[in-house]
């Protein structure tokens, strides 16, 4: 079977590690190890650990503070992975066959529609409308929901627009996937990084009985080196997708979950999420006011939450160019609209230090003018 790559993930397995600016990540300001382990108590957990195999589906502590974030969840729902790009794909290898029919919203992050078609299943594209300011389209929406629909896959608030799903939107998704019985697998990775309002999005779990829901300290968290993330979902498929966490990895490192047990510490948590909220809603100003300034080439709709602002610019030159244009004249690596299937924008994040995305955004701004020209 022909293998699909992951076109966002080559990109910027290539260049990011080389290139000045890094604007194609898709998260804020990363903590440091001295910013998670500020006191004398934790440093002394820190080094007493023993270097051995921990619980392979994660260990007691850190799966309680984790089902503590949901309503109603139990340890025993809770899957300990390395990063959510683990948890969404055991969710799909347990869920998934060939010829399957999935739903996955676009644009998005394409993992799940990667996994997908590499499985020889069939990926259905669920649109958000950039002329609705990226909102579904849920009376489409419904005629696509058939009868053998297998799986519907969002990300809630969305990579890369910063969409988040109205009560309203989720109600209608919900009833949608209940009629035909088909699983709905929500990446709620950006949870915790609304721009507008401290409320953090409501999570779909425990809205039907058939909703699993990835999450990671990758994003909202700014902890994306620990590469740990968690399925919450029914108790057979928790058992189904941890026999795949065996083949794949075993399990998470042991220092990366008493790091993670550390950040979801009730107030610890709560701190890191304020601390990382200071970056996006600096960030998301300054990109404002600089699509302002070029409103004659750029247009943005305003993200609802996200490190992330998806903009759209007006000249006849395909993403995937733009960005390589971006990359060797202004040493500033972003994320082509193309590897989210949506031509002539870009992805450009902006959750790091004021001074970093000033600058870039600067650069960005003299390719575009040079392109125009």
């Amino acid at each position: 079977m022909p293998f699909t790559p992951f076109a966002l993930e080559t990109w910027q397995s290539d260049f990011e590690q080389t290139v000045k600016f890094n604007l194609a990540d898709s998260g804020v300001h990363p903590l440091s190890l001295k910013d998670l382990v500020e006191d004398d108590e934790a440093v002394r957990r820190l080094l007493d650990v023993h270097l051995h195999y921990p619980f392979v589906n994660g260990f007691v502590s850190l799966r309680e503070k984790i089902a503590a974030l949901y309503p109603g969840a139990s340890i025993d729902e809770v899957l300990v992975t390395v990063g959510a790009a683990e948890a969404n794909m055991s969710v799909v290898q347990s869920l998934v066959e060939p010829g399957d029919r999935v739903i996955v919203m676009e644009p998005g992050y394409r993992q799940v529609w990667g996994t997908l078609r590499n499985l020889g299943a069939e990926p259905v594209s669920f649109h958000l409308d950039p002329n609705q300011g990226w909102r579904p389209d849920l009376d489409a929406f419904d005629e696509m929901v058939t009868p053998g629909t297998r799986l519907i896959a969002l990300t809630n608030p969305n990579n890369p627009t910063g969409t988040i799903l109205t009560e309203g939107e989720r109600d209608r998704i919900i009833a949608a996937a209940a009629r035909v019985g088909a699983w709905l697998l929500v990446d709620e990775v950006y949870r915790g990084t609304e721009l507008w309002t401290d409320e953090e999005t409501p999570s779909f779990w425990g809205r039907y009985d058939r909703v699993v829901v990835t999450n990671s300290l990758s994003k909202a968290y700014g902890l994306p080196g620990l590469r740990l993330g968690w399925v919450l979902a029914p108790r057979t498929l928790i058992a189904e997708a941890w026999r795949r966490h065996e083949y794949a990895t075993i399990s998470t490192g042991m220092l990366s979950m008493v790091l993670a047990d550390i950040a979801l510490t009730p107030g610890r948590r709560e701190a890191i999420l304020k601390r990382n909220r200071f970056y996006t809603r600096s960030g998301i100003k300054l990109v404002q006011n600089w699509v302002s300034v070029h409103q004659n080439m750029l247009h943005l709709v305003q993200p609802e939450a996200t490190a992330l602002a998806f903009v759209r610019y007006a000249m006849p030159v395909d993403s995937i160019e733009m960005a390589r244009l971006i990359k060797d004249r202004a040493d500033v690596l972003v994320a082509a609209g193309d590897h989210f299937g949506v031509p002539n924008h870009l992805r450009i994040t902006h959750g790091l230090k004021a001074e970093v995305v000033e600058e870039a955004l600067e650069r960005i701004a003299s390719v575009f003018l040079s392109v125009r020209v």
